[in-house]
């Protein structure tokens, strides 16, 4: 932090002083000592609650029928794991919000990217995508179940077009948001389709897309887990609601534990992708800022 202190010229007017705080003084040191404080923040508020939990559970301030104590779901987890009871509703989900992540990804991108660029193409479809886009998209899981059947594909392909729709309107609005004068400057010198392309529009809208993908990350799994409640023999989202219908509440929050672990995983993973892909661009959060 930067203090000023009033002085006084030699023509006897006032003028202000600025000492350097540490961040000036220090940045390096500054910039460990809040990542310090950050991952202890990251750490301490998750940790505090579930130890308010537990202490809960223990003083029957709750009932631990309905809300099992974490020991108890910890163990139970352990258990199942240790049994190989879990993994295969683990893997069914990972599998599927993999594949529709992907085919979203790819094809939202493409779309995105080739309406952002030719506003003839986004004056014929931008209404019709606007549309759909407000549908709910397990709304779209009979009609999936009508086009794929049971199994595997109304599960991926409600992954894939939730995903899509993320990605599209980032990669469109990244894309038309470029400035004019990038644009200009690579016609100037020639630019090939490709070369503006590459050295204009990809590097100037990657950050934004990269955004995108992010939020569609959680969000994927958000959905996979609704579908596998409704249409679906195994998955976590199947053993949530299976669960819970057979009054198995520890089990229940078992699920519930993978499914918040594997979105965060998943939405980590697509953040770090983003800083390795973009090493220009601002780190979100505030991470590693100074």
């Amino acid at each position: 932090m930067t203090t000023t202190t009033p002085a006084e010229a030699t023509d006897g007017t006032d003028v202000l002083v600025r000492a350097p705080g540490p961040q000036e003084l220090h940045p390096a040191r500054t910039r460990r000592r809040r990542r310090t404080l950050e991952l202890t923040l990251a750490v301490a508020v998750p940790l505090l609650l579930v130890l308010l939990w537990q202490l809960a559970a223990d003083r029957s301030w709750i009932d631990d029928r309905v809300y099992p104590a974490p020991s108890t779901i910890l163990a139970d987890g352990w258990d199942r794991a240790a049994d190989g009871d879990l993994w295969p509703d683990v893997w069914a989900t990972l599998k599927r919000v993999l594949a529709g992540y992907a085919i979203g990804t790819v094809s939202g991108y493409l779309l995105g990217l080739l309406m952002g660029s030719i506003p003839l193409i986004r004056a014929a479809l931008e209404p019709l995508l606007d549309a759909l886009y407000v549908v709910p998209k397990l709304a779209l899981l009979p009609v999936f179940l009508n086009m794929f059947g049971l199994g595997e594909g109304p599960q991926i392909a409600l992954v894939a077009a939730t995903v899509f729709f993320f990605v599209w309107i980032s990669t469109m609005a990244a894309v038309v948001s470029v400035p004019a004068g990038h644009r200009d400057a690579g016609q100037v010198f020639g630019a090939s389709p490709w070369q503006m392309f590459r050295h204009v529009l990809l590097p100037a809208s990657l950050p934004a897309v990269l955004v995108g993908a992010r939020i569609a990350a959680g969000v994927a799994v958000l959905v996979i887990v609704a579908s596998e409640q409704i249409a679906a023999t195994n998955g976590l989202g199947h053993l949530i609601f299976d669960a819970r219908a057979l009054f198995q509440n520890d089990v229940m929050f078992v699920g519930i534990v993978c499914v918040a672990v594997l979105g965060v995983v998943f939405s980590e993973l697509v953040r770090l992708a983003g800083r390795f892909l973009t090493p220009w661009a601002p780190r979100d959060r505030g991470r590693g800022q100074s």
